[in-house]
């Protein structure tokens, strides 16, 4: 027999947090609310849900404003790498997003260094610019020099 959930959570192939949906009364009973997924249908868990996503959004805002100041701040300074160089300025290897993320590191930006965006290695001297995806909504944008060591 089937139920009516509303859903606490984002579930996976069933649907997005807050809405209703109709499955087997055992996965409901036995893992739905269990895990706090899902509750049964009523007023008094809608509300329950509704100061959940209310205080939810008050934290992503807060945590989103803190973002966009690091990025504010990031974008503000100039990044130099010093590499070793061949002939017609061609470098000994190429600029990683390890590298990047060690000038930003040496600057006081703690950056992880999959977020750093690198469209093609870096294989000569010169300025690039460079995109790190701090957050889904927040990019920073910097200028990297790579200078001759």
């Amino acid at each position: 027999m089937a139920v009516e959930i509303l859903l606490m959570a984002d579930v996976t192939g069933l649907g997005a947090e807050g809405a209703v949906v109709r499955v087997a009364e055992g996965y409901a009973r036995n893992y739905l609310i269990p895990k706090k997924l899902g509750a049964p249908v009523t007023e008094a868990t809608r509300r329950r849900l509704a100061k959940i996503q209310q205080v939810r959004a008050q934290s992503n805002q807060a945590e989103l404003d803190k973002i966009r100041a690091l990025a504010a701040e990031i974008e503000k300074g100039s990044y130099t790498i010093l590499m070793k160089v061949g002939t017609e300025d061609k470098l000994y290897g190429s600029v990683t997003s390890g590298d990047i993320a060690e000038a930003l590191k040496a600057q006081g930006f703690e950056v992880d260094k999959h977020k750093i965006v690198l469209e093609t290695p870096i294989k000569e001297l010169g300025v690039y610019d460079v995109k790190i995806k701090l957050h889904l909504q927040v990019d920073a944008a910097i200028k990297v020099w790579i200078v001759e060591e």
